[in-house]
């Protein structure tokens, strides 16, 4: 397996409830500047916005755009952006080390019965045999950086079935995806609303389920800034109140289809709005409904799913040894299971 230090990582990246959480920012109409990345799996962020959520916690929201999580968690700690949602990456725990930022909760979570993450093949690596992960061993896995959750996971299931993988970094999903349907990399592995439109086109085959090598995984997670979070309480339940109550229209309309066939297409719209916003509706709606997974109610956090990515970029040497839970994790504002 190919192996990054920390030092390569470094350089690569250079039990509430939406109600309890639902205190207002000390100052009306604050502005604050949320990332967020082009899936459906930020359907929350999408949802509060939209929905006028945050407007009614007091906060002016702009949303920033990124490809990749390890942008931003260095735009959070130099304050250009004051609260995302994305992946636990080396980045983001070096940061936390720092006393830059800190993970105030969970965004999505691999679960039992919900379809999730993919594994997925080249078309030219399944013609050759790669038609399970069993298959891998020697083959180029994409990421988009050293310690990045693609690496996370590609290393979890790798060790799983007992083979090694070739990681190649590319920086941005888009150069993941082109590089996986011209046959340059073997495998990867993404949320559905990805996975099963390329898979569609017959470029890429489905060979597994990253809930079968990692259940219960803490996907994304919230977080801010070590200022925000131990100086801003109201400004962080706040945002963490707003949140949560488009977590819980997405996962009504989305997962417990409450508002039958309606309540799906008038969420699809408003999702559409963010997500394959290259494509008619028509086109964008199949992959936006495939890519339905539940988000965390309450913005509920998995600790156990944390301590162990957590010991992974300790076990690879990606981060420092002696970092805790503690100094990543504020879990003062949320539900932790």
């Amino acid at each position: 397996m190919t192996h990054f230090n920390r030092r390569h990582a470094l350089g690569l990246f250079g039990a509430a409830t939406a109600t309890a959480l639902a205190a207002p920012a000390l100052a009306q109409n604050r502005k604050i500047v949320v990332g967020a990345l082009r899936f459906t799996s930020h359907a929350g962020s999408f949802v509060a916005y939209e929905r006028g959520y945050f407007a009614d916690a007091g906060q002016d929201v702009e949303l920033k755009f990124f490809q990749a999580a390890q942008p931003m968690a260095v735009a959070i700690a130099s304050g250009d952006v004051d609260f995302g949602v994305t992946a636990i990456s080396g980045g983001l725990i070096s940061l936390a080390e720092k006393g830059a930022v800190k993970v105030i909760g969970g965004g999505l979570s691999e679960e039992k019965g919900i379809d999730g993450q993919k594994i997925l093949a080249s078309d030219a690596a399944f013609k050759a045999g790669l038609t399970t992960p069993a298959g891998l061993d020697g083959k180029t896995f994409g990421m988009s950086t050293a310690g990045s959750s693609f690496h996370y996971m590609g290393s979890k299931i790798a060790a799983a079935e007992g083979v090694t993988v070739k990681f190649k970094p590319l920086q941005k999903v888009g150069a993941i995806i082109g590089a996986l349907k011209s046959g340059q990399i073997d495998a990867w592995s993404i949320v559905p609303h990805i996975a099963k439109p390329l898979a569609g086109s017959g470029a890429v085959h489905i060979i597994g389920n990253v809930s079968d090598y990692i259940p219960n995984y803490q996907v994304t997670t919230v977080f801010t800034s070590e200022k925000n979070a131990s100086g801003e309480a109201d400004l962080v339940k706040g945002f963490l109140g707003a949140y949560s109550q488009g977590v819980a229209d997405y996962n009504a309309a989305m997962i417990d289809k409450a508002g039958g066939d309606d309540g799906v297409n008038a969420m699809v719209d408003l999702i559409h709005k963010y997500v394959y916003t290259d494509r008619p509706r028509e086109k964008a709606a199949p992959g936006i409904i495939a890519g339905t997974m539940r988000l965390n109610e309450g913005a509920a956090l998995n600790m156990a799913s944390v301590e162990d990515q957590l010991a992974w970029f300790q076990s690879e040497d990606l981060v420092d040894a002696g970092i805790t839970l503690d100094t990543l994790v504020n879990a003062s504002y949320v539900e932790t299971v």
